[in-house]
């Protein structure tokens, strides 16, 4: 897989739930931590999305936000 996209964050699919029309996919990232992704419940059937499968999250972004307490 070849990207312009320069986030490219492994990990595995650690959760999966399915609505109407979008599903919510939990990706447990190799690094530590846990990111959520929103998408259309035809790209996880296209993907073949399974809990435990080997992803990438990718992050293409205009911008990105820093906060502090």
């Amino acid at each position: 897989m070849k990207l312009s996209a320069r986030n490219q964050l492994p990990g595995k699919v650690a959760k999966i739930e399915t609505g109407m029309v979008t599903a919510e996919v939990v990706i447990a990232l190799d690094g530590g931590g846990e990111l959520t992704s929103v998408i259309t419940k035809k790209a996880v059937e296209n993907l073949g999305l399974t809990v435990g499968k080997k992803v990438y999250a990718v992050v293409k972004s205009t911008e990105v936000m820093v906060a502090v307490d």
